[in-house]
């Protein structure tokens, strides 16, 4: 490891675990390997480590971490740390016992280690006379946030695993339950979003554990943290209501790294890793837990490879937006099974402050399936900061901690990603990718209208072959004439402020074209939009409203969001029930069936929990699917006995 040193947060939660050990002698420590550490050295370094993590001043990756962990097993398999709870650092505060013991999660890195946690589940249930076919097998998120336990009166924080401490002051700071849940569903973990965290709260906090931590703190919390909580950013998440998929074992040896990436990548919050669970009553009594975790349970996660890189230049690149960003070129490094050459920074701020410029040296990070990022750099160089825009040449301006084009007009960068995010965004053609969008901006088709209006022959002319300049008209005019949602075509002008989530609360309380009308109070009053986000939504629509209606005015087939008063019916039989529908239904697609069902006062959800009121099955729906509900007191009906339902 490269050289650790302490600030006065890390020293003051140092003090607290050990008051006789000097820093400097535990710096040292920290940079030794493995080998040179002697059995005491090794047990201090994973206490202060864990005291970091958990106190949100994190010093070691979790990799190095669990390094540390996997080192003491092999030297002393039964040393009583491995069988306790790590620890939180807790303040004077006076502990209570908690409702029922949270333990940890055992882990594995690898599918063989799956496989034989599986065996182990096999056995238990040929021991027990359990089928073979009866073994399902839950697996979920691994949220990274704050542990909790919420019993409905009081929320406790996880502590040693038996007494934590009474946090309930953060449900009082207007931290709500995740999905819209109730309090009182146990386990789970406080986390903030990390779309929010990128989008508002990165240029002020190093990480999202400092948000979990101010949460629960005694202290009234800082201003952006509280708009967060206000916003539904920050929730106490239970691990009831999380994203699942619950399927037979043999299905999850079958389609492991399939099952595990889609997990991975369902829920907008910091995770490392995935759950795997039995869900039989039975068998999790018989197998039990240790001191430190349930046998029933594990923890599959990727280690994170890490290298030291050399940077060979940092080259600007124009966003939508106009903000540079800085993308550092790297000597080619193979991490995680993949050649990584190319990198984002975060902005240029971030390259000035650390100086992240040709021939410096950076530890490049890549977890299995996570982006790979500059964790630190180790040896600075001179940066290179661009004065002009690379598309355009205008000079830059600082905005905060990015360099800006403030060319809205006539950037090509900024054109044509701005087009390129319209289709995307749209989602309903496929032809105008960016090197489509490229080409017709090469023969200065700048607008959106002005695509629609390209007759074939012209994009002969441009250099098409005939078979793919009928194709792009085909799919102009399919995405005139196939339904989408108002809320979707709003938020493809790119408006700031102003993507998917915001256009549907706008579009619940005025009509599509009303919006251009509605002042900065007028928009407050919606839905609790903050002034400063009011005033970049109000300044983004009177910039796009000369082009919003050129390309409004063609005629797209626009499914309108129902007003706020037309949302709830509470007469019909599903209202305020949760449904879930899954497989081929022959009354109409899902989606349809699903904006019914709204319409009808439901609340719809993508995955069954104990929490759902029916599950509603179309044609192809495997019978394990169907038992995992049941399981759950699900009731369960086909479409035609839904529809029946519904009718009456």
């Amino acid at each position: 490891m490269s050289k650790i040193n302490f600030n006065k947060e890390q020293l003051a939660v140092i003090e607290q675990i050990d008051n006789t050990i000097e820093a400097s002698s535990l710096e040292a420590m920290f940079g030794r390997t493995i080998d040179d550490l002697s059995l005491d050295d090794l047990l201090s370094l994973l206490k202060i480590a864990n005291a970091l993590y958990r106190s949100s001043t994190q010093i070691v990756s979790d990799n190095i971490y669990d390094s540390y962990i996997a080192e003491l097993k092999s030297r002393e398999p039964s040393h009583p740390y491995l069988s306790t709870i790590e620890p939180e650092v807790t303040s004077d505060s006076k502990t209570v016992v908690l409702p029922k013991k949270m333990l940890s999660t055992d882990k594995a890195y690898s599918f063989d280690e799956i496989k034989r946690w599986i065996d182990r589940l096999l056995k238990a249930a040929k021991e027990l006379d359990v089928n073979e076919s009866n073994i399902l097998i839950r697996v979920t998120p691994k949220l990274d946030g704050y542990a909790a336990y919420d019993d409905g009166k009081t929320l406790y924080t996880r502590g040693d695993g038996i007494r934590g401490q009474d946090i309930t002051r953060a449900f009082t700071k207007g931290l709500k339950v995740a999905e819209n849940g109730v309090r009182g569903l146990g386990p789970g973990e406080i986390v903030i979003k990390k779309s929010y965290f990128d989008a508002f709260l990165s240029d002020t906090f190093e990480n999202s554990r400092n948000i979990q931590a101010a949460i629960i703190a005694e202290k009234k919390v800082d201003e952006s943290i509280q708009k967060a909580i206000n916003k539904g950013a920050c929730v106490f998440f239970p691990f009831s209501l999380i994203e699942n998929q619950t399927s037979h074992f043999k299905d999850i040896l079958s389609d492991f790294d399939h099952i595990v990436e889609k997990i991975w990548n369902s829920v907008d919050y910091d995770i490392d890793g995935v759950i795997l669970e039995v869900t039989n009553d039975v068998i999790k009594q018989h197998m039990g837990a240790t001191r430190h975790h349930h046998r029933w349970q594990i923890a599959f996660k990727v280690n994170a490879e890490s290298a030291e890189v050399k940077v060979l230049k940092v080259v600007p690149q124009t966003s939508r937006t106009g903000r540079i960003s800085p993308v550092a070129e790297l000597e080619p490094t193979k991490l995680s099974g993949a050649t990584i050459s190319r990198v984002t920074v975060h902005h240029y701020n971030m390259v000035k402050t650390n100086r992240v410029g040709p021939g410096a040296i950076v530890q490049l990070v890549r977890s299995g399936l996570v982006i790979p990022k500059i964790e630190k750099v180790i040896k600075g160089a001179e940066p290179e900061l661009p004065d002009q825009c690379p598309s355009c040449h205008t000079h830059l301006i600082w905005e905060a901690d990015h360099l800006v084009c403030p060319n809205k007009t006539d950037c090509p960068a900024q054109t044509e990603n701005t087009l390129v995010h319209f289709f995307r965004t749209l989602a309903n053609n496929d032809g105008f990718g960016p090197k489509v969008i490229e080409k017709l901006h090469l023969y200065s088709i700048k607008r959106i209208h002005e695509i629609y209006a390209i007759p074939k022959h012209q994009y002969l002319t441009f250099g098409f072959g005939d078979k793919t300049a009928q194709n792009l008209v085909d799919q102009l005019r399919a995405s005139l004439e196939i339904e989408i949602e108002d809320w979707r075509f709003l938020a493809a002008f790119g408006v700031s402020r102003l993507a998917g989530g915001n256009c549907e609360k706008l579009l619940q309380h005025h009509s599509i074209v009303e919006l251009f009308d509605l002042s900065v109070d007028d928009m407050v009053k919606v839905d609790g939009f903050a002034n400063v986000s009011a005033e970049a939504i109000v300044e983004g629509l009177v910039n796009i409203r000369e082009e919003f209606f050129k390309v409004y005015n063609l005629g797209f087939n626009l499914a309108v969001t129902p007003k706020r008063s037309e949302q709830v019916n509470t007469q019909s039989p599903i209202a305020g029930k949760i449904i879930v529908f899954t497989g081929t239904m022959t009354q109409g697609s899902r989606g349809d069936m699903e904006k019914h069902a709204k319409a009808l006062g439901a609340k719809v959800a993508k995955s069954v929990t104990g929490k759902t009121s029916f599950l509603v099955t179309g044609e192809k729906v495997g019978e394990n699917k169907i038992n995992a509900a049941k399981d759950k007191g699900v009731e369960v009906m086909t479409e035609s006995q839904y529809l029946s339902m519904i009718s009456s």
